[in-house]
């Protein structure tokens, strides 16, 4: 059960952009991380490029993605290349105008502490 955030500030995104993000985030999460695609939801947001800075300067573009997942479902290699591979994405979609501190994050929640259609994921892992 992930979600994935992933802010976007620049030039506005065109529809194919978005497309390949939604589709390819959802892809490594299941693929990298062994997440369920069916389960999986990502939002992409277009941030105003005047708010985000590195370094105190403004940028043209910018980009910053949060994977939220359950805590200890994934190794330390795991999550290692779904970093390297989901950065590699953003600069193929976005360009190499994207700066040096473009994070990519995951986050790890307890599993009792979150899930979805009513049920924490401790409760969904003691059902199975």
């Amino acid at each position: 059960m992930p979600f994935v955030n992933v802010k976007i500030a620049g030039p506005g995104l065109a529809a194919e952009q978005v497309a390949i993000l939604h589709r390819e985030v959802t892809g490594l999460m299941a693929d990298v991380l062994g997440k369920k695609a069916a389960l999986t939801a990502v939002l992409i947001e277009d941030v105003a490029v005047g708010g985000w800075q590195v370094a105190g300067r403004p940028v043209t573009c910018a980009a910053h993605i949060d994977a939220s997942v359950t805590a200890g479902t994934n190794s330390a290699e795991e999550k290692a290349r779904f970093i390297a591979q989901a950065n590699q994405l953003l600069h193929r979609v976005l360009g190499d105008e994207l700066p040096l501190a473009t994070y990519v994050v995951v986050t790890e929640i307890a599993a009792d502490a979150w899930g979805y259609d009513g049920q924490t994921q401790a409760h969904r892992q003691v059902a199975r």
